[in-house]
């Protein structure tokens, strides 16, 4: 089958080939063919190092299909059944499970080790975040592939998987944004326009997009900023809009140091500063401990959406099918997958909010 690969962490450029296959299929295990997935930055911050993961690997996590065959074991799933991948499935026996944080489940994480794909004659190949759905066919964990109703196109649930549930998730689970806030949410793409729907669904009255690409501050307003400004702007926004005290609720969805400490300085003193970007593990925070103490500002990292993921994906599904979220404007190109690394441009140029590849 086909797959995009990327050889060595660094390299910038995906390999398209023909001469890959799933491999691990067996008890508990479902094969899926993949027939759209997103390109979301963490792909990127994999390809670059800045997010671990071993080499070479297909990229891609955000992504939907069909059963194909199913393992011994599972009742869960049967082919034919339209799925979206969850890159981080949840064991329900854990302690983070029992105490209801099915995000921070880490069993998802055990095979991620383990090589999903291999070539002909070339080796094994990893998937990213234990899936790799740049590739037309893939086994996972059955736990891993989550029924989707028949009406949610591919190209939609896709997006449910990952960047649409962390944003939305960001600002209903994590921040809970309150109804008359004002919000300033730093990095607009597909998470941070996703964070500014949720915090509009929350009832905030003021959402500041802040973002350096025009063309994503203009997105931005389509779904539900109130308006939107480049990063020097942030100052006079923060300004005029809170009278210099700050917002009540900051969104970092860049996962920079340095974005995160100016959305501190933004955040009003008692106010809610949401880290939703996925860092570095070598790009530190730095923060005063007297400041600390006396601005009493809640800091709090959401990862993938911060509650669990399932529920999140019905209320994805449920808002966006009642109108109050737009999912279907998000996705601002479809490429195929031959056209991989045009998207991986439009990504890093800020061209896109998200590419859809059809496979």
């Amino acid at each position: 089958m086909r797959a995009a690969v990327l050889h060595e962490t660094g390299q910038d450029r995906l390999d398209v080939l023909d001469d890959v296959e799933a491999v691990g299929f067996g008890p508990g295990k479902a094969r899926i063919r993949i027939r759209a997935t997103g390109l979301c930055h963490s792909d990127i911050s994999a390809m670059t190092g800045v997010l671990p993961q071993p080499a070479p690997f297909v990229p891609g996590h955000e992504g939907a299909g069909e059963v194909l065959d199913v393992g011994d074991g599972v009742t869960s799933l049967a082919p034919g059944d339209r799925v979206v991948l969850c890159w981080l499935p949840a064991c329900g026996t854990c302690a983070a499970c029992r105490r209801g944080q099915t995000q921070l489940c880490l069993a998802g994480f055990l095979n991620a080790g383990t090589p999903n794909f291999r070539r002909k004659g070339g080796g094994d190949v990893f998937g990213f975040a234990g899936t790799g759905t740049f590739a037309e066919e893939v086994v996972v964990d059955a736990r891993c592939a989550v029924p989707i109703p028949d009406d949610v196109p591919f190209d939609i649930a896709a997006l449910i998987g990952c960047g649409v549930t962390t944003g939305l998730g960001a600002a209903v689970n994590t921040a809970r944004v309150t109804a008359g806030s004002s919000v300033a949410v730093i990095g607009c793409g597909g998470v941070g326009i996703s964070a500014i729907q949720g915090a509009r669904v929350q009832g905030a009255a003021q959402i500041v997009a802040v973002d350096p690409v025009a063309a994503r501050r203009e997105a931005a307003l389509r779904f539900g900023a109130t308006e939107a400004v480049a990063p020097g702007e942030l100052a006079d926004a923060r300004q005029r809009v809170t009278g210099g005290e700050g917002f009540d609720y900051v969104f970092e969805v860049v996962g920079r140091s340095a974005t995160a400490r100016t959305a501190y300085e933004t955040t009003r003193r008692g106010g809610t500063l949401c880290v939703v970007g996925a860092g570095a593990m070598d790009d530190f925070l730095q923060l005063n401990m007297f400041e600390l103490f006396f601005d009493e500002k809640r800091i709090l990292p959401s990862l993938y959406g911060g509650g669990d993921v399932l529920r999140s994906y019905e209320r994805a599904i449920a808002l966006w099918r009642a109108g109050r979220i737009d999912l279907a404007g998000l996705i601002t190109h479809r490429l195929p997958l031959a056209d991989v690394n045009e998207a991986l441009t439009q990504m890093r140029t800020g061209e896109a909010l998200r590419t859809c590849i059809e496979l």
